[in-house]
Formats: C-alpha cells, sequence, structure tokens
C-alpha cells in the first residue's frame, strides 16, 4: 500500500496538468479545432477583413481615355471578309463568383477577377467595319446579355463566356449568339459571334483586348 500511495502521489501532478488543459477547452464547449485557433491567435482574422474591404471603384479619366482604344476583328459574311473594330461597354455586372462579404453589383468599372470568376453582365457593343457603302451602313450595334464561368485559377489563367444580343445595322434587327475565351487575367481573348438573321448574317471574329 505505501508503495501504490507513494505512485499515486507521483501520478498526480500530471493527471492535474493534463485536465488543466483539456478542462479549458471541454468546459467551453470548444471543438477539437479550438486549441490550434487559440494558438494561432487572432491572426486569421486579419485577412478575411481585408478581404472583405470594398474596393474603391469609380470611373477616372485615364479609365475613360484607354476604353477608347478598340479590339480588333474580322467580319465575315455573305461570300466577303472585312476588317473592323469593336469597343465594348458594361452598363451593370452581377458578380456570383467574388466574396459573399462584397456587393456582387458593378457599374462600368469592373475588376478583372469579380468578371471572370463567374458573373452576369448587361452589354453595349458599337462596331464599325471598314467595308463599302455608305458611312452609316458600316456600323454595327449590340446589345445584350452575357455570362462568363472561370475554368483555371478562378478565371485568372482561362475562362469563357457565353452570350446573345439584339443587332441593329442597315436599318434592320436581327439576333446574335457569341462564345468566347480569355486569359491573362481576362485582358486578352477570342469571341465568335454569329448572326442568323438572313438579312444580317454573318460570322464576327474579335480580338477582345480589355483595358481594366
Amino acid at each position: 500500500m505505501p508503495r501504490a500511495r507513494r505512485s499515486a502521489r507521483r501520478r498526480a501532478p500530471a493527471l492535474a496538468a493534463c485536465a488543466a488543459l483539456l478542462g479549458g477547452p471541454i468546459a467551453a464547449g470548444a471543438a477539437p479545432e479550438g486549441p490550434r485557433e487559440a494558438a494561432a491567435g487572432a491572426a486569421p482574422e486579419g485577412p478575411r477583413e481585408a478581404a472583405a474591404t470594398e474596393p474603391d471603384i469609380h470611373l477616372t479619366l485615364p479609365w475613360l481615355l484607354v476604353q477608347l482604344v478598340p479590339s480588333p476583328e474580322l467580319w465575315i459574311g455573305s461570300g466577303e471578309a472585312h476588317f473592323g473594330v469593336r469597343w465594348q461597354v458594361t452598363p451593370l455586372l452581377y458578380s456570383f463568383g467574388m466574396n459573399r462579404k462584397l456587393s456582387p453589383w458593378r457599374a462600368f468599372v469592373v475588376e478583372p477577377l469579380t468578371r471572370h470568376a463567374g458573373s452576369l453582365e448587361l452589354f453595349g457593343s458599337p462596331e464599325y467595319i471598314a467595308r463599302p457603302g455608305a458611312f452609316g451602313e458600316r456600323w454595327i450595334f449590340r446589345g445584350g446579355v452575357r455570362a462568363y464561368f472561370p475554368l483555371l485559377h478562378r478565371g485568372d489563367y482561362l475562362s469563357c463566356s457565353l452570350g446573345g444580343s439584339a443587332i441593329y445595322a442597315r436599318e434592320r434587327l436581327g439576333a446574335s449568339y457569341e462564345a468566347g475565351v480569355y486569359t491573362l487575367f481576362g485582358a486578352l481573348g477570342a469571341q465568335v459571334s454569329y448572326t442568323p438573321t438572313a438579312a444580317l448574317r454573318s460570322t464576327t471574329i474579335t480580338l477582345s483586348i480589355r483595358y481594366f
């Protein structure tokens, strides 16, 4: 018995230390991850709070000027092909792939991640085709809806889009459908648009260059 009592006394401090370590989390109802989070302190909260900060997005003169630089394209229709240029504007965009703590709505100025991580946008797209005819007949106006989907690295490396639009050209109305792929954070891409309307039937291949 004396030996058993001495052994119990030796084990008592160790048991007390274990109880002290385990007692806090157990008494508080903490999950097994609690001690690890406590050891890390409040550091993990910092990045999450920073990521949830609304970006300072607004129109600026330099941004407006670079939007005047068009994207080159090739227009193909009824046995002829002509070069042209296209401008793009986004009056409204809703992003479904960004941080849920941030506002998903953007108007005109849209960050690449917000667009290519997954979004739905309203767009307008005037085009000028260098073909014979009156100056007014060389213009095409499109307005429609386009959806973007990420393919690699949340869309930074590769993304795609599908869309449809109403088209106005040569005093005629029609419908157009399009698909596109993008890389380099969405700055460079290729879009193919097809217009099945008989009077405006054509295919347009655009080298999309976006300046953010």
